[in-house]
């Protein structure tokens, strides 16, 4: 089974129902990260709410999660004769033994059937696995979970590192808060990119994310590594003045230390040199500001510390395989 017997277009059914399918020990935000950006995205025709939502299990009853809450949902039977715009398989350490579940199986495959879009969030992907929608197409889940999903499902084509993948009418996304990510960018496909935008400005979302972002926060490496944080004033700093001449001696200063020691410090807690971390900074900063904005990349390579824009290219180029263009081309969503 292929999610090739899917309905072709996400835009037919004016309803727009989206039914998240549930199960025992659940991750609570796995579940109500989506539900919350598909309740409140408006519809632009008639500022109505776009979606409908429905949560579902095999018997109708409280699920449990990895939180003390749990959620009540409707029997998968009574949605036997609906036509469903969103079908969602929610994660969780559940999805382990959901996956031989013939029950659960049996219910997300009826389900799909009926469906326009078939999604997962996180380790939900593992019960999607199962019921044959992923065979042949690109996919992803939790990191922690991606040699599982590759060793259980060998004719899944597993990718490691995206937040979330589209193939087809077939959504799966990374860990966690990636799908609210998937459920934001599923909302800017159905209702335009401006719906997308008011729903992650009322949930306070820093910005709407491309899939093809890394499941590893660059921010996030960086605590990790410093656990102690003899860097994080430095590090917030620098994030503040990229444009200035960063070099060893003024980041010493800064970090009130010899440049000698300065550089055998830092390197061996952060794993490279201070030069290679401020080169990683910038070219951090500049993804951001060719993914969210339409500043031009000259503009956007002084303001990152590049000083030109062949520099810029040439750091894109040497580290991400593509231009500053053809990344903005890919991941562009303002």
């Amino acid at each position: 089974m292929t999610a090739k017997t899917a309905k072709s277009s996400c835009t037919s059914v004016a309803r727009r129902l989206v039914v998240f399918v549930v199960y025992d020990n659940i991750v609570l935000l796995d579940l109500v990260g989506p539900l919350q950006v598909f309740s409140h995205a408006p519809d632009p025709a008639t500022d109505a709410p776009g979606y409908e939502c429905v949560v579902a299990s095999v018997n109708g009853a409280l699920t449990t999660t990895n939180t003390v809450l749990s959620i009540p949902s409707v029997a998968a039977e009574t949605l036997a004769d609906q036509d469903i715009h969103t079908l969602i398989v929610v994660g969780g350490d559940g999805a382990i033994p959901g996956m031989r579940d013939a029950k659960l199986v049996g219910l997300v495959k009826t389900l799909a059937r009926r469906a326009e879009r078939v999604a997962s969030v996180c380790s939900g992907a593992l019960v999607l696995a199962a019921t044959g929608w992923l065979n042949g197409r690109r996919a992803v889940t939790h990191w922690d979970d991606c040699a599982m999903l590759a060793a259980e499902f060998p004719e899944v084509r597993v990718e490691l590192d995206p937040i979330f993948i589209k193939d087809g009418p077939v959504w799966t996304s990374a860990g966690i808060t990636a799908g609210i990510d998937m459920a934001l960018a599923i909302v800017a496909e159905d209702l335009g990119r401006a719906a997308a935008f008011t729903v992650a400005r009322s949930m306070v979302a820093q910005m709407v994310r491309s899939g093809g972002q890394s499941q590893f926060s660059p921010a996030l490496s960086r605590q990790l590594r410093d656990q102690a944080g003899q860097f994080e004033a430095l590090h917030a700093w620098i994030a503040h003045n990229l444009c200035e001449d960063l070099t060893v001696e003024l980041l010493a200063a800064r970090a009130g230390m010899s440049p000698r020691n300065f550089a055998r410090v830092y390197a061996r807690t952060m794993g490279m040199t201070p030069a290679k971390a401020v080169a990683a900074m910038r070219l951090e900063r500049a993804q951001g500001l060719l993914e969210t904005t339409a500043q031009g990349v000259k503009q956007i390579a002084a303001s990152c510390g590049f000083r030109d824009e062949d520099r810029m290219r040439r750091a894109f180029v040497g580290l991400l395989g593509v231009s500053p263009s053809e990344y903005r081309a890919n991941f562009n969503v303002s």
